[in-house]
C-alpha cells in the first residue's frame, strides 16, 4: 500500500487524503498523473513513476499485445477498440513517454498505411477524401510520441483549413456539407493542435485553437447554443478511455491543459461533474463504449480514472491545482 505524506496534502481534508491515497494504490498510469496533477510532486519523482507505464500494469499489457510488425490486432483503424490507432490513443492517455520505440513503430505504420488526400488522412478504401477525425488522431499521436514525419506540417495546415465558421470542426463537412461544428470532431482537432503546439510545431495554431475554444464556450461546453438544452445526455458521462467521443470532462480537461481562464460558461459542466460524485467521495465507473477491448481497465463501482479526471478539473477550477 502506498501512503500519502501528510505535509504534501496539507490542502486536503481527511476524506480527500484518503481518496488520494486510494488513487495512489492504482496502476502506474494513474499514480504518475496523481503525483503530477494533484500532489505537485517533483518532476524527477513523477518521471520515475511514469517510466513504469511501459513495463507494468495496463501499459505493459498493451505493449505486450503489439504485433511484430508494429501494429495491434493486425489492423490500422478497425476493429474498435483494439486496432493500432485506438491502442496508441490509449497508451497516450496512460502516459507512455515521448520517444518510446514501440509507440513510434505503431505511429509509422499508421502514417504509412493511411491515404493522403490534399494534406488530410484517411484509412477508408472506398471514400476518396480525407477524414477530419482520423487526421486529428494521427497528428496527436505523431506529436505526442515524437514521430519524425515530413507530412506533419502540411497535414496540420489541412486540419486548420477544415475549421468551420462557428469555430468547430465536423468530419461530415466534406462528406455532406455540414456547416455546424461537431463536439466529437472539434475536441479531437483541438487536442491534436495542442499536442502539435507543445511538440514545437512550426505551423501557427493558436488562433485556430482560440476559435475552437470559443465554439465550446458558446455551447457552455455541452448545450445547444440556440435552446440551452443539453445536446446529448451521454455527454455528462465520462468513461475511460473516451475513444473518439466527446464528454464534459474531456472538454474541461482541454481547457485545464491549455491553462485557460475559468470562464463562467463552463460552470454548468463543472457542477455536472460535482453532482456525479458518490457519497464516499469517489466518482463512478462508466460502462465503456461498445466494442472489443484488450482487457477491462476497471470494474463497476468506484473508478480511479473517473475520480482522477474529476478531481483534476475541479482542482483547476477551484484554484487548488
Amino acid at each position: 500500500m502506498v501512503h500519502v505524506k501528510q505535509q504534501a496534502l496539507s490542502d486536503f481534508d481527511h476524506r480527500e487524503r484518503e481518496i488520494v491515497d486510494w488513487l495512489l494504490q492504482g496502476d502506474p498510469s494513474v499514480r504518475w498523473q496523481v503525483m503530477r496533477d494533484l500532489l505537485g510532486d517533483s518532476k524527477q519523482k513523477v518521471t520515475a513513476e511514469r517510466r513504469r507505464v511501459a513495463d507494468e500494469g495496463w501499459g505493459g499489457q498493451l505493449l505486450a499485445a503489439q504485433d511484430a510488425d508494429g501494429c495491434w490486432a493486425r489492423a490500422l483503424y478497425s476493429p474498435k477498440w483494439t486496432s493500432t490507432t485506438y491502442s496508441l490513443l490509449l497508451l497516450e492517455r496512460l502516459g507512455l513517454q515521448h520517444g518510446n520505440d514501440r509507440a513510434l513503430a505503431g505511429c509509422r505504420r499508421l502514417w504509412d498505411g493511411a491515404t493522403w488526400f490534399d494534406g488530410g488522412l484517411t484509412f477508408a478504401k472506398s471514400i476518396r477524401q480525407a477524414e477530419t477525425c482520423i487526421t486529428g488522431m494521427l497528428v496527436l499521436l505523431a506529436a505526442r510520441f515524437g514521430l519524425v514525419e515530413p507530412r506533419l506540417d502540411p497535414t496540420v495546415e489541412w486540419l486548420l483549413g477544415q475549421q468551420l465558421a462557428d469555430g468547430g470542426w465536423n468530419c461530415q463537412s466534406l462528406r455532406c456539407g455540414s456547416t455546424h461544428g461537431s463536439f466529437h470532431t472539434s475536441i479531437t482537432a483541438l487536442e491534436a493542435l495542442f499536442a502539435y503546439q507543445q511538440a514545437g510545431g512550426k505551423v501557427p495554431v493558436s488562433a485556430a485553437m482560440a476559435k475552437g475554444q470559443q465554439f465550446f464556450l458558446a455551447h457552455r461546453l455541452y448545450r445547444s447554443h440556440r435552446t440551452g438544452k443539453v445536446v446529448d445526455p451521454v455527454f455528462t458521462k465520462f468513461p475511460f478511455p473516451p475513444q473518439w467521443h466527446f464528454d464534459i470532462v474531456r472538454g474541461l480537461e482541454h481547457f485545464r491543459a491549455v491553462g485557460a481562464d475559468r470562464d463562467e460558461r463552463l460552470g454548468d459542466a463543472i457542477e455536472e461533474v460535482r453532482s456525479a460524485r458518490r457519497p464516499d467521495g469517489t466518482w463512478p465507473w462508466f460502462a465503456p463504449y461498445p466494442g472489443r477491448q484488450w482487457f477491462p481497465l476497471e470494474e463497476r463501482g468506484p473508478s480511479r480514472w473517473s475520480t482522477l479526471r474529476a478531481m483534476r478539473v475541479l482542482a483547476w477550477w477551484d484554484g487548488s491545482s
